[in-house]
């Protein structure tokens, strides 16, 4: 699995838009606790562009709980699977 925090992805301090974008340029499927805004801007974004993909975890959901839940995705999943969906977890 390759993966980036938002340090490494250089998405520090921008705005949903602008992740979304920066996300889909470099063909990386965004993972956010930004339950309230993300999705509704996800899918704005989806109007006329593509996204590979957003995964919303809870704040609250233990960070076990989370890796092994990602990993499953990983495992389990072709990345075109995630094309343009959103996915919540807990699975």
């Amino acid at each position: 699995m390759d993966s980036q925090d938002a340090r490494m992805g250089g998405i520090i301090d921008l705005l949903d838009p602008a992740v979304l974008l920066r996300s889909a340029a470099l063909d990386r499927i965004v993972i956010s606790h930004d339950r309230k805004t993300m999705p509704a801007h996800f899918a704005r974004f989806l109007i006329d562009r593509s996204s590979p993909g957003l995964i919303i975890v809870p704040q609250d959901l233990d960070i076990g709980d989370t890796i092994d839940a990602l990993l499953l995705i990983w495992a389990a999943t072709e990345a075109e699977e995630w094309r343009d969906k959103v996915g919540y977890l807990p699975l």
